[in-house]
């Protein structure tokens, strides 16, 4: 008997995560027991387990509602999931090059502090952010 708090503990989930999917329809309502309580069966933790897998790849709630639409209605092909995937790995692709950015934005600032902080300068106004690099690099 797979009891929600099994459930949880066996896929390391909060057992709110669980009433959560159910609510959103990520997962299907589990049979109940003559006690009211909701029993889990095999089926149900492969794709609690699947979502899980899917959310590590990065995957959004939503996008992993779609792949298991597709799944249910058997109208899931390769071709599909290559499709999704590899708008996923453009977007993660988008992302990476964002936080590239961005730490060469703060990679000067951060340079400016140690330079500072180097010259035991530590209880000085630090002034990072009236610097005219901020002022720069907010106008990029």
């Amino acid at each position: 008997m797979n009891r929600i708090g099994d459930v949880a503990r066996r896929l390391s989930l909060n057992p709110q995560t669980l009433y959560f999917y159910e609510r959103i329809g990520l997962i299907p309502a589990p049979a109940r027991n003559e006690s009211g309580y909701r029993i889990f069966s095999d089926q149900d933790i492969a794709r609690l387990s699947l979502i899980e897998r899917a959310k590590t790849l990065g995957l959004t709630l939503d996008e992993i509602k779609e792949i298991l639409l597709l799944q249910a209605g058997e109208t899931l092909t390769c071709s599909e999931i290559h499709q999704r995937l590899l708008k996923k790995l453009e977007q993660i692709e988008v992302k990476i090059s964002q936080l590239q950015g961005l730490k060469a934005e703060l990679l000067p600032l951060v340079h400016r502090c140690e330079d500072s902080l180097n010259q035991q300068q530590i209880h000085t106004d630090c002034g990072v952010f009236k610097s005219r690099e901020v002022a720069t690099l907010s106008n990029t």
